[in-house]
């Protein structure tokens, strides 16, 4: 079975706000874009294009910074049949708290980024 992820489970949210996680760290996007959102008639890409212009005083605001955002094109390692990920984005934030108030701000884009995406991974990482 093919399962699709767009947002946070109540159980992942928990187990994120409960790591012990200190300082800098990097949150790697995975990103699908919808060929078409309903909602809009926009593509993905275009909307989610909306999203991070919505989001960019969040951003500033928690003092994120984006690391790195470009379009995978070759598979030198893994399936033959193509990539399956439109958009690969990293931001870094100075800590979990920092994170956790923007994504929990009044107003705060979530919708938006929601109807853009067919399916998403985000995933923390931290530099040694």
């Amino acid at each position: 079975m093919n399962h699709k992820y767009i947002g946070v489970t109540p159980e992942q949210f928990h187990e994120f706000t409960n790591l012990p996680e200190k300082g800098p760290f990097q949150m790697l996007n995975l990103l699908k874009f919808k060929k078409k959102v309903e909602k809009t008639g926009t593509s993905g890409a275009e909307a989610y294009a909306l999203y991070m212009q919505a989001v960019a005083p969040f951003f500033q605001e928690s003092k994120a910074k984006i690391i790195y955002q470009g379009k995978p094109v070759f598979g030198l390692i893994g399936p033959s049949d193509g990539l399956e990920w439109d958009k690969i984005l990293i931001v870094e934030y100075a800590t979990k708290e920092d994170f956790l108030k923007m994504i929990t701000a009044k107003g705060y884009p979530s919708d938006m980024r929601s109807q853009a995406l067919e399916d998403s991974r985000l995933i923390l990482c931290k530099a040694k």
